[in-house]
């Protein structure tokens, strides 16, 4: 008796991996979520790569008190939001919470009302993708992004500001060790000038948030 093959599907949602194996220019992203306390102060991170390795987003926010897995899921939709923004058409994701994992499979159910939505927006962004794969990996072998977590919940957040159920474009991704910074600046004459050296390499992008201080 032949086996049957079976169909094509535009996005493999429901699987650790395919028997074709991936496609090449698969972009991953590990994801991680904390929350200290539990429900408590929490955060999220996540660190994509590109096909060749190359780390092209490094993003950490800090969300209001929650739980680990609200915060886990919102670590997948700023992944699952940047890819589609930026054109990415396949995608791996790597995260050390099992519960997401097996939830996104489908093996578990989502019971819990706080998920459940953060669920169906996810599931429908991942079906947009050419190809798409969650997969569990040890805590051990998520370190950088569990790394950023917590320095999200330290510093307040850093990396694209865009909110992870966003449609529109993000901004370009900031290193971690980029800490932002206030610098009083005069506008005179169409010109900013800063009143102290700004102390940034050559051709750096910055992110200006104007507000203006009336002099009396």
């Amino acid at each position: 008796m032949t086996a049957k093959t079976p169909p094509h599907t535009s996005a493999r949602l429901f699987s650790d991996s395919t028997p074709a194996g991936p496609p090449s220019g698969v972009y991953i992203a590990n994801i991680d979520g904390a929350s200290r306390g539990n429900p408590g102060p929490a955060s999220y991170a996540v660190v994509m790569r590109d096909p060749n390795g190359k780390i092209i987003l490094e993003l950490g926010k800090k969300l209001g008190r929650d739980t680990n897995n609200v915060a886990e899921y919102y670590a997948l939709l700023a992944a699952l939001d940047y890819a589609a923004t930026h054109n990415i058409r396949a995608l791996r994701i790597r995260s050390d919470s099992e519960l997401l994992v097996r939830q996104m499979q489908g093996r578990y159910k989502v019971k819990s009302p706080d998920l459940k939505p953060l669920y169906e927006r996810a599931s429908k962004l991942a079906r947009q993708f050419e190809y798409f794969v969650v997969e569990h990996v040890r805590r051990e072998s998520n370190r950088e992004a569990d790394a950023l977590a917590n320095l999200a919940l330290d510093s307040g957040g850093f990396g694209p500001a865009a909110a992870p159920a966003s449609a529109g474009p993000a901004a370009p991704a900031v290193h971690p060790a980029a800490r932002p910074s206030r610098i009083r600046a005069k506008f005179a004459r169409g010109v900013l000038v800063p009143h102290e050296p700004l102390d940034l390499p050559e051709d750096s992008e910055v992110l200006l948030e104007i507000r203006s201080i009336l002099n009396k």
